[in-house]
C-alpha cells in the first residue's frame, strides 16, 4: 500500500478566512484532520469532509499525536495537521517532523499567518518603520518553561531601532514590564496588547511601559494575547520623520534609475 502524507498547516491567528488557499484545499481533501483545539479556531473545520476523522490534540502528548499521524499515513491516508498561527513560530513543529522522518512518512508544510503579523494588521501599524525601527525581535515571556536569554537581555535593542513582539507574556505582565525596565526601556515607551487578534472577541489595549500592566489587569487578560513594544506601537509620534527611501523621488534604484540630464545646449 502506498503511504499517505501529513500536511502541516499554519491555521492562522483566528479568523478562518485568513488561512491560505492551499490550506483550505488540503483540509477539504484530508481523510484525517488533527487540530490544536486549545488554539485553533474550530470554524476552520467547516471545510473538512463530512466523513473525515477529526482529532482534537489539545489533551494529547507528542507521542500520542505522532502515533496517530504515522498510523493513518501508513494506511495511505492524507492527514491535515493544523497548528495555530504559523508553525515556524513557537509551533513545536520540529519534534513532529523528526518522528515522521524516522518513520519514513512524507510530509509537506503550508505556512500561515503568525499572531505578531495579525496583531500589526488589526492595529493598522507596521512592525518596522523607515529610519525609526528596522529590526523585529520575536520573543516570549518565560514562566515555568526554561529558555535561553530573556526580555531583559533583548530590551536594550528597543533603544537602538528595534521593536519587540512578545508571545505568552500577558499572564506575566509584571515580569515583562520589570524586565523591560531593567533593560533600560523608559516608562514612556509605547506598548500595545492585543487579545485574540482577528477573533470576534478581540480587545486592544494601548499604553506605555509605565501603565500597561495596570490596564492589562483591569481587563483581566491572562492568555491569548500579543504584546508589541517599541516606537512602532505609536507611529504618529514620528510622522514628520518617516519617509521610505524606496518611494522617495530623490532615491534611485534598479526599477527607478536616476534620470539622465539632457544637455539642450
Amino acid at each position: 500500500m502506498k503511504k499517505g502524507k501529513v500536511v502541516f498547516i499554519g491555521a492562522g491567528p483566528g479568523d478562518p478566512e485568513l488561512i491560505t488557499v492551499r490550506a483550505k484545499n488540503v483540509i477539504e481533501d484530508a481523510d484525517v484532520v488533527l487540530y490544536a483545539g486549545s488554539l485553533v479556531n474550530p470554524q476552520v473545520l467547516k471545510w473538512a469532509r463530512k466523513d473525515a476523522e477529526i482529532v482534537n490534540t489539545a489533551s494529547l502528548t507528542l507521542e500520542e499525536i505522532t502515533d496517530i499521524m504515522i498510523k493513518k499515513a501508513n494506511e495511505g491516508k492524507l492527514i491535515a495537521r493544523l497548528k495555530s498561527g504559523d508553525f515556524s513560530i513557537y509551533g513545536a513543529l520540529i519534534e513532529e517532523i523528526w518522528a515522521l522522518q524516522d518513520a519514513g512518512i512524507p510530509y509537506e508544510l503550508v505556512p500561515g499567518i503568525t499572531a505578531a503579523i495579525a496583531t500589526a494588521s488589526v492595529l493598522g501599524i507596521e512592525l518596522t518603520l523607515p529610519k525609526i525601527s528596522q529590526t523585529v525581535i520575536i520573543t516570549r515571556a518565560s514562566g515555568a518553561v526554561p529558555m535561553e536569554g530573556s526580555i531583559k537581555d533583548y530590551a536594550p535593542f528597543l533603544m537602538k531601532g528595534a521593536s519587540m513582539a512578545i508571545y505568552t507574556g500577558v499572564q506575566l505582565i509584571d515580569k515583562v514590564v520589570r524586565e523591560l525596565k531593567e533593560g533600560g526601556v523608559p516608562d514612556d515607551m509605547p506598548v500595545i496588547v492585543v487579545y485574540k487578534a482577528t477573533w470576534p472577541e478581540q480587545k486592544i489595549l494601548k499604553g506605555t511601559v509605565g501603565d500597561i500592566a495596570q490596564k492589562v489587569k483591569a481587563e483581566k487578560l491572562t492568555k491569548d494575547s500579543m504584546i508589541i513594544v517599541g516606537k512602532v506601537a505609536d507611529p504618529n509620534r514620528y510622522k514628520d520623520q518617516i519617509r521610505s527611501s524606496v518611494y522617495d523621488p530623490s532615491h534611485a534604484h534598479s526599477f527607478r534609475p536616476k534620470k539622465k540630464v539632457v544637455d539642450e545646449a
